[in-house]
C-alpha cells in the first residue's frame, strides 16, 4: 500500500460532501485488500507493539477500545501486551436516533450483541468514559486528524468529553497527502496517531 495522493483535492476541502465520501470508499477499499495480503499479519505484530508502548507511557486507568471491522487494525492484544491488566475496558455503542454514542463497559470476551450501527458490543454493561479511547481511522492527516466512516460519532463524542486522550490508530498507507485534506470545522484533532511505522504527532 501506499499514501493515498489523489487529485481530488477538493474532495478534502469541507466542499462537497460527496468527494469526502468517495476517498473514504477508496481508503476502504486499499485496506481492505491491504488486510487479506501477506503484509497484513506483520503489520498487525508491529502496530499492536507501537500501540503497547504508548499505553505504558499514558498509563491510562481505563481505555476505550473497538471491535475491528473491515480491515481495521485489531487493538485488543495492545493492553495486554503493555502489561496494563488492571485496565478498565469498554467498547463504543451507538444509536441512529438519536445519533450519539457512549462507551459500555467491557470483560474483554467475545462482543455477545450488535448496536444500531451494527457494531459488536457487550449486551450490558455500565456506561463508563475512558481516561484514553483509542480511535480507528479510514484514513489520517497530519497534523492528528482523521477521515473516519461518515456518521460523525467519534467526532461527537470528543467534542463533549474534551479531557480525554484521543489516540487514533490506523495503517500508515491510510496517510491523506496534505494538499488533499483540510479539516473541517466537525473535525475533532486526536492526540496523537499510532501506526505500525511509529507516532504520527
Amino acid at each position: 500500500m501506499t499514501v493515498i495522493r489523489t487529485a481530488e483535492g477538493a474532495e478534502e476541502s469541507g466542499h462537497p460532501p460527496a468527494n469526502r465520501a468517495a476517498l473514504r470508499r477508496r481508503l476502504l477499499a486499499c485496506r481492505e485488500q491491504f488486510a487479506l495480503g501477506a503484509d497484513a499479519a506483520t503489520a498487525q505484530r508491529a502496530l499492536t507493539g507501537q500501540l503497547a508502548q504508548v499505553l505504558r507511557e499514558l498509563e491510562p486507568s481505563s481505555l476505550g477500545l473497538y471491535w475491528p471491522v473491515r480491515g481495521e487494525f485489531n487493538p485488543c492484544d495492545a493492553p495486554r501486551v503493555a502489561g496494563c491488566t488492571s485496565l478498565t475496558l469498554a467498547l463504543p455503542f451507538a444509536r441512529r436516533e438519536p445519533r450519539e454514542m457512549h462507551y459500555r463497559r467491557w470483560n474483554g470476551d467475545a462482543p455477545d450483541a450488535v448496536d444500531e450501527c451494527g457494531l459488536a458490543v457487550p449486551a450490558q454493561g455500565a456506561a463508563v468514559v475512558p481516561e484514553v479511547v483509542l480511535v480507528p481511522c479510514v484514513g489520517f492527516a497530519r497534523p492528528g486528524f482523521r477521515l473516519g466512516y461518515g456518521g460523525g460519532y467519534f467526532d461527537r463524542w470528543l467534542a463533549l468529553h474534551p479531557h480525554v486522550t484521543a489516540v487514533g490508530v490506523a495503517w500508515s498507507a491510510s496517510e491523506i497527502a496534505p494538499p488533499d485534506w483540510r479539516a473541517q470545522p466537525h473535525d475533532q484533532p486526536l492526540a496523537l496517531i499510532v501506526t505500525e511505522a511509529g507516532i504520527v504527532a
